[in-house]
This record gives C-alpha cells, sequence and structure tokens, in this order.
C-alpha cells in the first residue's frame, strides 16, 4: 500500500507549475544545474565526436564487440543493513532501473526482460533516461515501457523520475508507460501501519529547480530512499537525513579502461560518483551503470546493470 504526502488538488497544481516551467527550458535549449550555471547544451556537438569514435571502432573491427557488450546485462544483487529500518520493512527488495534508452538497440526490450522476470522484489524504482535522443517525439518508446511494465509490477508498487534525455510531455503518459512518476514529491509505502518514505525529484543535470531541492527537505520517518537521475543532489539528502540514494546517469562511464576508469562520465561530484557503493555520513549511495546505452551503443568493461538491493535490520 501506499500514499501520497499531499492531496490530488495539491499535486495537479504543482505538477502544472512544473510542467509549465520545465517546457520553457526545453524549448529554448538551455540547461539549469544547481551551482547556476546556465548555458545552452552541447549535445549535437558530443553525438559528432562519438560518430567519430564509431568509425574508428569499426575501421579496427572492434564496434561489434562493443555492440554485443552492450546487451549482456548483468543483475547486481546487494544486501544493505540498517539498526533503524521499520521491522515491517526487514527484507524489502528494492529493484533499482536506470538509463534504459530503451530505444537505442533493436530488441533490447526482451534483452530486459529476460533479466527481470527471474529477479524477485517489492517495489520498482526507475531513475530516468527512457529514450535515446534528447528531444523530438517519444510515442516511439511508449509501448516498449509498457510490454516492460508488465515485468516490473510489484506489491508496493512502480515509481520513476524523469533523466535529462526525457521530456516533461512523458508525465501525460504514466498510464501508458505502467510507471508513476514522481515529480518533487514523496509518497510513503506502508506496511502493517509502519511506513518508509521514497522521494523523486526532476532531472537537476539540466533542469534544476530549487522545487527539487525543497522535496528532499522532509521531516520525520524511520527510513528515507532518495531517487534522483544523478548523484548531484547526495549530499543535500544526507543532509536531511535519507537513509538511501539511488541515481545512474554516468552509466558508470560506458567506455571505461581495463582498470573500469571511465573516460567519461558526465558528473561532476567526484569519481567515486561514478558508479557502485557509496557512503555520505549515514547515507549510502549507489550509482547504477545503467541497463541502457546513450551515443553509440557499445560498451567496454563496463557491463550494463540491473540492481537488487534488499533491505535487512
Amino acid at each position: 500500500m501506499h500514499q501520497y504526502l499531499n492531496s490530488p488538488e495539491v499535486r495537479k497544481d504543482r505538477r502544472l507549475i512544473w510542467a509549465a516551467n520545465r517546457s520553457v527550458m526545453e524549448n529554448i535549449g538551455s540547461i539549469l544545474r544547481r551551482k547556476g550555471k546556465k548555458s545552452r547544451s552541447h549535445w549535437d556537438l558530443f553525438l559528432k565526436i562519438l560518430h567519430v569514435l564509431s568509425y574508428i571502432l569499426k575501421t579496427f573491427g572492434i564496434y561489434k564487440i562493443g555492440y554485443n557488450n552492450a546487451k549482456k546485462i548483468e543483475v547486481t544483487e546487494m544486501t544493505l543493513k540498517y539498526p533503524g529500518l521499520p521491522k515491517a520493512f526487514d527484507g524489502f527488495r528494492i529493484l533499482h532501473l536506470t538509463d534504459l534508452h530503451i530505444d537505442s538497440i533493436p530488441g533490447f526490450t526482451a534483452f530486459l526482460t529476460e533479466k527481470i522476470k527471474s529477479v524477485k522484489f517489492d517495489i520498482c524504482l526507475l531513475t530516468g533516461d527512457y529514450r535515446m535522443d534528447r528531444s523530438g517525439s517519444f510515442s516511439h518508446i511508449l509501448k516498449p515501457l509498457k510490454v516492460l511494465s508488465h515485468y516490473l509490477e510489484a506489491p508496493d508498487g512502480v515509481f520513476a523520475v524523469l533523466g535529462n534525455h526525457d521530456t516533461y510531455l512523458m508525465a501525460q503518459y504514466e498510464k501508458e508507460s505502467g510507471m508513476e512518476l514522481l515529480v518533487n514529491e514523496s509518497v510513503e509505502i506502508i506496511r502493517d501501519d509502519q511506513k518508509i518514505l521514497i522521494t523523486g525529484t526532476d532531472d537537476p543535470f539540466d533542469f534544476y529547480t530549487e522545487s527539487a531541492l525543497m522535496s528532499l527537505e522532509t521531516r520525520g520517518y524511520d527510513f528515507k530512499i532518495a531517487m534522483v537521475h544523478t548523484p548531484e543532489m547526495a549530499k543535500w539528502a544526507a543532509q536531511n537525513k535519507y537513509d538511501l540514494y539511488l541515481c545512474g546517469h554516468t552509466h558508470g562511464g560506458q567506455i571505461c579502461l581495463k582498470e573500469g576508469v571511465p573516460l567519461i562520465s558526465h558528473q561532476f561530484e567526484g569519481k567515486r560518483f561514478n558508479h557502485g557503493t557509496w557512503k555520505i555520513g549515514n547515507m549510502t549511495g549507489y550509482t547504477s551503470r545503467g541497463a541502457g546505452v546513450s551515443g553509440i551503443p557499445i560498451r567496454f568493461n563496463c557491463p550494463p546493470e540491473i540492481t537488487l538491493i534488499t533491505l535487512v535490520r
């Protein structure tokens, strides 16, 4: 069972204000980050660089290896211990998916569902980037997302946030995608009259607003989870006593050296946030390598993943 902190009327009003603000940022092509930096997106230039890289890899005959690597999704399992976790949630299993870019590889939905159908979980949390491009139509990803949603059904729900590749218009298609979207808001998960809180923010990498920051200023609760597309809200979440922070965005680098060092991570918070588990105070964070690929459909020394996290007392 779950319930939102705010009434349907308040949620509707806030969603309208958010959509108006984000639509302006998307339509003028600007990006706004928490540190106040506002600039134009350089995604098109980055794509041109990637196409050159793609040509080089094909010339040397290793592009196909990277392409096949991108389809070999791993299931990463971990157990996190929290003495303060409510008893009703002892053994609570979270399936974390991020950076699907579900239209990046033909038939990718099948590869993904093949891994998910053997995993048992109580809730599914998705932390953004559902399409390959950053603009244009997204109608073509609704059907594969709906197919995927049948494998994501869980007793305590399926919740998602948007990433920097997503558009505010996706918020109008929650039923079609099979996910409940959290836009700078929180939902209570209730078991035996005990509660944990889950907060989801809008993408702070390109579309930061103060509403995202304020949504993490929650009080109370014995256990709180933050869902954010990137690691950059982690310090603020830790200050507000969140226990678990789930994010993606980096793809773990997608193309890494043999030591697992990413050539590009697209994040500025520090190397430890590139992928895997990290800590800030009492808060544990996890940056997923992501299930999909961005830019060009290849991976080296950085396999795609879905993550199963079990919470225990």
